[in-house]
C-alpha cells in the first residue's frame, strides 16, 4: 500500500512538473500567514545566514556565497518529489559557472550523511549537499513542506520562494537565473 501510495504521488508530482515553470511564489494557504509574524524569511527581505556541515564535514555559510545567485532547496531522500526534481537540479548546476551561480541542496534527513552520502553518489549530484537534521536552518526559513526553494540574489535578498518540484532545466528557469545574475 505504501509503495503506490508513493508511486501515486510520484505520477502526479510528474504530471504537474510538465506544466510551464512559473517563478512566481504560489499563493499560499492563511496557514502561511503568520510567517511575518515568526520572523521566518520572506521575498524581499535578507536571506538569513545559515551554518551547515557538507557531507565532508566542512562548516559552509550562506554569506560566503555573497556575490552569486543561490539556489536554496530544501529537501529529504525520503522525499518523492525531492527525487524528481533532483536530475534537473544536477542539470542547472552544470549549466552555470560557479563564480555566478550556487545551489545548495539542505537535507532536513535526521541521519545526515549516513543517507545523503549513498543518495549524492549513486545519482552523481555535484552541487553541495547540506545538513540540517533538526531542521533549524528550516524553521527560520519558514519550511512545513519538500521541496520548498528560495533564490538569492547576489546581495542575499530573497527573490523567489518556489513551493514543490520544478524543471529546473527548463528554459525558464535558466531565464530566472539569468536575470538574477544581470543585477
Amino acid at each position: 500500500m505504501v509503495a503506490l501510495v508513493r508511486m501515486v504521488a510520484g505520477v502526479m508530482v510528474a504530471l504537474s512538473m510538465q506544466q510551464t515553470f512559473t517563478p512566481e511564489v504560489t499563493a499560499a494557504p492563511s496557514l502561511w500567514a503568520q510567517d511575518d509574524e515568526r520572523n521566518v524569511a520572506r521575498i524581499g527581505g535578507q536571506a538569513p545566514d545559515f551554518h551547515l556541515q557538507d557531507l565532508r564535514g566542512e562548516v559552509i555559510s550562506l554569506s560566503q556565497f555573497r556575490g552569486k545567485v543561490v539556489l536554496l532547496n530544501f529537501w529529504a531522500t525520503w522525499c518523492g518529489p525531492c527525487l524528481i526534481e533532483m536530475p534537473a537540479l544536477e542539470q542547472l548546476y552544470q549549466r552555470f559557472a560557479r563564480r555566478d551561480f550556487e545551489i545548495l541542496a539542505i537535507s532536513t534527513d535526521p541521519q545526515g550523511a549516513a543517507v545523503t552520502r549513498p543518495f549524492q553518489q549513486e545519482r552523481e549530484l555535484t552541487f553541495p549537499i547540506l545538513h540540517d537534521p533538526d531542521m533549524h536552518v528550516g524553521l527560520t526559513y519558514g519550511v512545513r513542506t519538500l521541496p520548498l526553494s528560495f533564490v538569492v540574489d547576489r546581495r542575499g535578498v530573497i527573490r523567489k520562494k518556489i513551493f514543490g518540484a520544478r524543471d529546473w532545466d527548463s528554459p525558464e528557469a535558466h531565464d530566472l537565473i539569468r536575470m538574477l545574475m544581470k543585477s
